[in-house]
């Protein structure tokens, strides 16, 4: 296979601080070349030497035989090379075509007017060449964020790009979504183009990657061909220890029922959804993206009102009307929403810590600034944040940092029962073995953990028991004991409990 792409001890310094320390790197035509690590690791720095956004301060870079050197953005774009990130940079009141063509449109040669038949008709090619369903016509905010995807990756093939780059392009989108991404993807690859995959998810590295290079604190660490990788191979390389540190569950003494749901509803979202969750249990809740797990959870934290059913705190029904009840009560609701729902991103570490319990450090109307400060540095500390201190905003935190920051909101609150929604959605490796050791260490507290997860192997790893929904039902109850990816995909598509 032909090298579109090849980087040779490439080496990135900022302000004293080694960033990237002689890395190679290579991508072929034709093929899917994932690139992992941890957050930190250089992955980023590395993409932005690529697209020309920073100037490696030593090692060269090659473009299909020749060395290249990219001043700009503008000049690695111009070379045929484009970046697709989670977020889509597209102008949501144009057209899919307008969109595609932006910078590049036919103008007719006397009046400089842009040829508007020839470039829906363009458009339309683009868009029927890759099989996907979509109008040129339609405003790109009609579309779904799978399908701004596509549009951004139709955009690059309508300037000649060889090379994509696509950074985290599944961190927002549903299992469906993710699979019609992936087909594009791998036709992408089936006409030659070399496509660069960055992915936190690592069994999507293993269903879509040819080849897998690990960079490491700024080092790379190895290229290996997916076939023959493994999971627990891939994992030491990326943060230098084995997988069973991902999932430290420990086996701790399960108590006495502290929640008891009976058949809860609310209509078009989920019905009848009757569990008990234990004094020291991590509870896992499956199933697929839209089955009702997180319109449950917001229930009982009271953000929505059931239609039906009974919730029990430790024997006695009780009516949750909002989340100021819900947290009286003793709940926390961990969303998988950070930036909407779990925290404000402009206010900094301390105020975030602390929303839930300012009443605590209140006096005639006046807060107590030295408590507040005192109590927000204990579970900063806690929990190992990373951050310039606890005066800095929340917002300028990376995602694992801000799930920190979430879990120290509720732990500072002293809740009993703690619904976590996709507690380690789009953190790396590292960060999800810190807080599944968190998790674990608040089970033996004697803690109640409510786990939503759409990973099946940290919903494995980390329950003592596991219920399953599907269309809003709830399908399946399995034991740690026979818990196999299998069974807890079977029933999450359906196919048990009927």
């Amino acid at each position: 296979m032909e090298h579109l792409l090849t980087l040779e001890r490439i080496t990135k310094i900022f302000t004293g601080t080694l960033a990237l320390s002689d890395v190679d790197f290579d991508l072929r035509q034709g093929e899917i070349h994932a690139l992992v690590g941890e957050n930190g690791a250089g992955k980023s720095t590395l993409i932005k030497i690529i697209t020309g956004i920073y100037q490696p301060d030593g090692g060269q870079m090659t473009l299909e035989g020749r060395r290249v050197v990219f001043p700009d953005a503008r000049a690695s774009y111009d070379h045929g090379i484009a970046a697709i990130y989670q977020e889509a940079s597209l102008f949501e009141d144009l057209s899919i075509a307008e969109n595609i063509y932006m910078g590049h449109q036919e103008i007719r040669p006397v009046t400089r007017n842009i040829r508007w038949g020839a470039l829906y008709r363009k458009a339309g090619e683009f868009i029927k060449s890759l099989e996907v369903n979509l109008n040129p016509r339609a405003l790109v905010k009609s579309l779904s964020i799978a399908e701004k995807q596509l549009v951004e990756i139709i955009k690059a093939l309508s300037a000649d790009a060889k090379i994509l780059i696509m950074d985290e392009p599944t961190a927002s989108l549903t299992k469906e979504e993710i699979d019609y991404l992936f087909r594009i993807a791998r036709k992408l690859r089936e006409e030659g183009t070399g496509i660069i995959f960055i992915s936190h998810r690592l069994e999507e590295v293993f269903d879509i990657a040819d080849r897998v290079t690990v960079i490491r604190d700024g080092k790379k660490v190895g290229t290996v061909p997916k076939d023959k990788l493994k999971v627990e191979e891939l994992v030491r390389m990326m943060v230098g220890k084995d997988l069973k540190t991902l999932y430290p569950k420990e086996e701790v003494e399960i108590g006495e029922p502290v929640l008891r749901i009976e058949n809860l509803s609310r209509h078009g979202e989920f019905d009848k959804v009757s569990f008990e969750l234990k004094k020291g249990e991590i509870l896992g809740m499956a199933g697929l993206v839209g089955a009702g797990r997180t319109e449950v959870a917001r229930t009982i934290f009271g953000v929505e009102n059931p239609e039906g059913g009974r919730i029990f705190l430790e024997g006695k029904q009780v009516r949750i009307e909002n989340p100021r009840q819900a947290m009286e009560l003793g709940i926390a609701y961990l969303s998988e929403s950070r930036g909407e729902y779990g925290l404000v991103l402009q206010l900094d570490i301390t105020q975030n810590i602390t929303i839930p319990i300012l009443k605590r450090f209140s006096r005639f109307g006046w807060i107590n600034r030295t408590d507040e400060r005192d109590t927000a540095k204990r579970f900063y500390d806690l929990l190992d944040i990373r951050a310039t201190g606890i005066q800095q905003k929340v917002g300028s935190l990376s995602g694992g940092n801000q799930q920190k920051v979430s879990l120290a909101k509720w732990l500072a609150a002293n809740a009993k029962i703690l619904i976590l929604d996709e507690p380690t959605k789009g953190i790396d490796i590292a960060t999800k073995a810190a807080v599944h050791k968190l998790m674990s260490d608040l089970a033996g507290e004697g803690k109640a953990i409510l786990m939503i997860s759409s990973e099946i192997p940290e919903i494995i790893g980390m329950s003592d028991r596991i219920i399953v929904m599907n269309e809003g039902r709830l399908v399946s109850e399995i034991t740690r004991r026979e818990a196999t990816q299998e069974i807890v995909l079977t029933a999450a598509l359906g196919e048990k409990g009927k």
